[in-house]
């Protein structure tokens, strides 16, 4: 027995030992991640470029977390870039005489065509202010990387290169087939015709109302990237439509010249080539780039943005809105009290003369909504508040920006979507027909269940939902009417949940200005009347150790099933979503793409 108690305490002391060791290790590991991705002095090189590759997810702003971009062995993961980040690094070339001009070396932009507007309009900015070139290559041009490059002086392209210039396609997909394979039928209840987040979960297609509003905006979308290649390029926005029809990506790339789309056929070494001669290099010297990450350890040289005592705050509002933090899937969220809380922290801070609001979300809890609109009007009433749209502005997203005096939009951002809805799944099929489990519930009033998710609505319970979704849609069309200067009646009659791009948005009365974040804090600048500022963001980012820590569970679930499912994994993501939201949604449709 003395021998028993002996062993055991051994095999105790050394379980402790490992867990010590191993403790220590983890974090020792870790630091030196940490350590090695955090800030290093950057000496920029003269003659030399600043390199846009854009080879990952572009966010409005990356997170300062080492492990983002870590991929596990069999599992590859997605970079994630801040729109943020680019910009700064085109102003800090902009403005360094060591820097000679951007090269663009683009395939694609994960990114919506709104995303790639900011940055074309920044690369514009870039070469109309600073006079240094913008050269654009690639092998293989998708359009929305097209677009962005084509506002080069030169677009270049591999000889047995293709680009892709066909017109915008948006894509949905529709489960109500599939739920009702597995026994589930969701109970909609839900304000606007136009209201398509649900469909769906209740369509086998798209309704007549959806497909009108589709075609607006992608149509919309599609005129500005005509426009602007056609300013950049000299070539009509007919006959741009024209090579569309055609779709020329299997067209021979002497065609692609011949149209005007490239200004010359190259291989990469005669790229090089032409880069040494622009910088001033010998034909036996390195191409000297520099890359988004170098540039963010460098110091802006513009005054005005230098340590001045008053400032300006960039409050981030990128993701769903939810009452509650934590997503599974590695995904952006906007929680409602949390967002509150530092737009309320910005709002008392004296030395913060004007909040501008960044807003990119899809919407999403119609009361977390409503708890962030509550602190944007309250910011509006004692300091300048403007909103920036990013891609998506839209339901719960415009909800949180109709309080603010200044609305700016892209032409390309997707906003408006004026309505809430509410599902509740009835699941009594799936239970009882497919699986044999049946369920009954013992309760002391007659709704006590509600809602119950293992039987269908009553009339009286649907008829109570129903109320509720007008109340809550009389509340958000009234926060917009007293928001925009405009009579109840007016916001009804572009609401019903209909989708605007920003252009269209700004005929209607929705948004103020057409537009960037760039723009957004310049008329924030004027309004507050401050000269010398500087950029505050909110909220503060975390520590990466903390992000680690936080979410490497997630991380991981979301790269297993990403790495299994890949474009498909969206499916389970939009089932997985809805399922997790409780209360009435003021949400965009869960699958709007147009590419």
């Amino acid at each position: 027995m003395k021998d028993f108690f002996k062993y055991v305490l051994a095999t105790v002391v050394g379980f402790i030992i490992v867990m010590v060791v191993g403790s220590f290790l983890t974090i020792g590991v870790i630091s030196v991640i940490v350590a090695a991705a955090g800030p290093k002095e950057v000496v920029l090189k003269d003659n030399s470029m600043l390199r846009l590759d854009l080879d990952g997810q572009i966010v409005d702003r990356a997170a300062n977390d080492p492990f983002a971009n870590l991929n596990l062995p069999g599992m590859q993961g997605t970079n994630k870039i801040g729109l943020s980040d680019i910009i700064s690094a085109i102003d800090k070339a902009a403005d360094d005489d060591r820097i000679k001009g951007i090269y663009l070396r683009i395939d694609q932009v994960m990114g919506s065509f709104a995303v790639c507007e900011e940055i074309r309009n920044a690369l514009k900015d870039f070469k109309e202010e600073s006079g240094k070139f913008v050269y654009a290559y690639s092998e293989n041009y998708s359009q929305n990387a097209y677009y962005l490059s084509s506002v080069a002086d030169k677009v270049f392209i591999n000889t047995e290169g293709m680009l892709s210039f066909s017109g915008l396609a948006s894509y949905h997909s529709f489960y109500k087939n599939a739920l009702e394979k597995l026994g589930v039928e969701m109970q909609i209840i839900r304000h606007g015709k136009f209201k398509a987040a649900v469909e769906p979960f209740m369509l086998e297609e798209m309704s007549p109302e959806n497909r009108k509003q589709i075609e607006v905006y992608i149509g919309s979308i599609w005129n500005t990237v005509l426009e602007d290649i056609a300013n950049s390029r000299n070539v009509s926005v007919e006959e741009l439509n024209k090579i569309a029809d055609q779709n020329i990506s299997f067209e021979p790339t002497y065609k692609l010249k011949a149209l005007n789309l490239v200004d010359s056929v190259l291989y990469t070494d005669q790229v090089g080539d032409f880069l040494r001669s622009s910088c001033g290099l010998g034909e036996n010297d390195d191409l000297r780039f520099h890359s988004i990450s170098d540039m963010k350890n460098v110091v802006a040289t513009k005054i005005h943005k230098g340590l001045a005592r008053d400032k300006i705050a960039v409050v981030y509002a990128a993701g769903e809105i939810v009452m509650q933090g934590g997503s599974p899937f590695d995904q952006e969220m906007i929680v409602g009290g949390s967002l509150a809380a530092e737009i309320s922290k910005a709002r008392k801070d004296s030395s913060i003369k004007a909040i501008v609001l960044r807003v990119n979300s899809p919407g999403g809890s119609a009361l977390a909504s409503d708890l962030i609109w509550r602190e944007v009007k309250l910011a509006s009433e004692t300091k300048p508040v403007v909103v920036s749209m990013g891609g998506l502005a839209a339901s719960g997203g415009y909800y949180i920006a109709c309080a603010a005096d200044t609305i700016v939009a892209n032409p390309s951002t997707l906003t408006g979507s004026i309505g809430v809805f509410g599902m509740i799944p009835n699941t009594q099929e799936l239970f009882e027909d497919k699986l044999g489990i049946n369920n009954e519930v013992v309760k002391t009033n007659d709704l006590s269940d509600l809602p119950s998710i293992t039987r269908p609505l009553t009339k009286l319970e649907r008829d109570k939902m129903q109320q509720m979704v007008e109340n809550v849609y009389s509340t958000f069309v009234q926060h917009v009417a007293d928001g925009r200067g405009m009579s109840f009646e007016e916001v009804d009659a572009i609401g019903q949940g209909r989708v605007w791009t920003g252009a269209n948005a700004k005929e209607i009365g929705l948004v103020d200005v057409l537009g960037d974040l760039g723009d957004a804090i310049d008329i924030a600048k004027e309004m507050s009347g401050v000269e010398a500022y500087r950029i505050v963001e909110y909220p503060t980012k975390k520590d990466p150790i903390q992000i680690f820590l936080e979410n490497f569970t997630s991380k991981l679930k979301h790269k297993v099933i990403s790495n299994e499912f890949g474009a498909a994994s969206k499916h389970y993501y939009a089932l997985k979503s809805i399922m997790n939201r409780n209360g009435v949604m003021a949400r965009l449709p869960y699958d709007v793409s147009a590419q």
